[in-house]
């Protein structure tokens, strides 16, 4: 069965979209959302393997989602948008599937197809891949890590106090120290830092590397935790631990990296 959830601000957007998905028996809604925080909660307290995301929404729109999400909570997307050609074309430039409001019913069936089809192959870490891609294509945000140190130069110690990230059609140091996580899929990094997400293109490798690491600890082979953000640990049965931290996300750290709880119990 594929848990589905269904996002968007519009309240008979959804219902239709609801009325819709009834044709298919193996997708079961495990839940709605009216905006991006609620997509962001859900996400994380459903886990879907499926969601329906409406691109335009206020406040936190459909990329802002996308970026608040950790690699491991990232189900398959397929965007619900009346976007412009610029965008449908960065849609199929990354493979990613899209449904033109108002929905075609054949076209709904070919996007549940695919999903089908993804989820199958476990392509998860590409289909992350692919949505960041696709969100620096768009927002103008995309900037690789040797650029965000080059820019911030001026420390000459080894590990960088400052970051300098493109936001839109700007771009803002952030301090390293305000740093709660960050996650990875590919070459693509978000950056969660002070309650905003600023997408790097790069390796977590070379980034564990200029960190410094009394602070930074890689807890997951995608993940890199602040480890002053760690609120407390619950340990898995098999052997995984998930570390929440003050913001009420959760972490995993997995069993390759299980030798990092002595650095990481130091501050819970």
């Amino acid at each position: 069965m594929i848990k589905a959830l269904i996002v968007d601000d519009e309240e008979l957007a959804r219902r239709g979209l609801e009325l819709r998905l009834q044709a298919f028996a193996d997708v079961e809604i495990c839940g709605q959302s009216r905006n991006g925080r609620e997509a962001l909660q859900h996400v994380r307290e459903q886990s879907p393997d499926l969601m329906f995301l409406d691109v335009q929404m206020p406040g936190m729109d459909g990329f802002d989602v996308l970026r608040g999400l950790a690699g491991s909570e990232m189900p398959v997307v397929i965007f619900v948008t009346a976007y412009d050609e610029f965008a449908l074309k960065a849609f199929d430039a990354n493979a990613l599937d899209y449904l033109l409001k108002p929905i075609n019913d054949q076209r709904l069936g070919e996007a549940v197809a695919r999903a089908r089809q993804a989820l199958g192959d476990r392509s998860a870490d590409s289909h992350r891949d692919k949505l960041l891609r696709l969100v620096c294509e768009l927002t103008g945000r995309e900037l690789t890590l040797e650029d965000a140190l080059a820019q911030a130069a001026g420390d000459a110690r080894r590990f960088p106090q400052r970051l300098a990230i493109r936001d839109g059609s700007e771009t803002a140091c952030v301090d390293v120290e305000d740093i709660d996580w960050i996650d990875a899929a590919g070459d693509y990094m978000c950056v969660h830092a002070a309650g905003s997400t600023y997408v790097l293109r790069g390796t977590m490798k070379h980034l564990e590397e200029v960190l410094n690491p009394e602070t930074f600890v890689r807890v997951h082979r995608s993940a890199i935790v602040n480890r002053h953000r760690v609120t407390s640990m619950r340990p898995h049965r098999n052997g995984e631990y998930y570390l929440q931290l003050g913001d009420h996300t959760e972490l995993k750290l997995s069993r390759k990296y299980k030798k990092s709880i002595d650095r990481l119990a130091n501050r819970v």
